[in-house]
């Protein structure tokens, strides 16, 4: 049995973003999926995120866990069983410092982990952030600090454009181990609000690998900070694979 409702505090959540050709994401995310674009590209990036009072709804706060996060996401669209239009993101995996996380993700509540060490300096203006997971398979490494706009190069027409892209995509979907299914996590959020991050050195193993995205096929884009937000995660019925 799962927890149906978690709820705590995004005390710190950063979104990097990538502009991905479709033809090669496409062979990457399940049948049922096809990539949500962007001005003909598709858009995948990477979400960091510590979660801070993080606890079973009803639960006091101070009896709540705090957790350093990542997740390799790919914004994407698909049909229900009613055949009406749905969007969100697909999951490819998810990373954490937390035993808790480890434990319960794919038991407690939807979303399989894996165990990975954070290393982070943020001062609420510049952020140094690298993670490397224990099988070595993922690395990240973000260095940037707080700006007022996006840089010249992203797809997006300005901050506005970006907010309204991300915002609908709150609910994900993760493969699970067995590989039969994908199990679905909502983040509800009490706000919404983004703030552009200058990236002054960006590294991703997943982006970064030449046997899944060749020359010219993936571009940096953008990164997006939210602050301070309580939310609440709420598990959704699972998808057959």
């Amino acid at each position: 049995m799962k927890v149906s409702n978690i709820t705590g505090v995004i005390r710190r959540r950063i979104l990097v973003n990538y502009r991905l050709m479709p033809e090669v994401i496409q062979p990457l995310l399940p049948a049922k999926f096809r990539p949500k674009l962007h001005r003909g590209f598709a858009i995948g990036g990477i979400c960091l995120i510590r979660l801070e009072q993080v606890r079973p709804k009803g639960v006091p706060s101070f009896l709540g866990a705090s957790s350093e996060n990542a997740a390799h996401r790919i914004a994407v669209v698909w049909g229900d069983e009613t055949g009406k239009e749905q969007e969100g993101v697909y999951v490819t995996r998810r990373d954490t410092n937390s035993r808790l996380n480890l434990m319960a993700g794919g038991r407690l509540f939807p979303g399989e982990h894996h165990a990975a060490k954070f290393m982070i300096k943020d001062d609420g203006n510049q952020i140094d952030f690298e993670m490397i997971s224990k099988d070595e398979a993922t690395v990240i490494q973000v260095r940037g600090k707080k700006t007022i706009e996006l840089p010249e190069s992203s797809g997006f027409k300005n901050l506005a454009d970006a907010s309204a892209f991300f915002e609908p995509g709150s609910l994900g979907y993760s493969a699970t181990e067995k590989g039969d299914r994908l199990e679905g996590l909502r983040l509800k959020t009490a706000t919404w609000k983004v703030e552009p991050l200058q990236v002054e050195h960006v590294y991703s193993s997943f982006f970064g690998d030449k046997t899944k995205f060749p020359e010219d096929t993936v571009f940096f884009d953008c990164a997006l900070v939210m602050r301070d937000i309580r939310h609440e995660w709420s598990g959704e019925r699972d998808l057959r694979l």
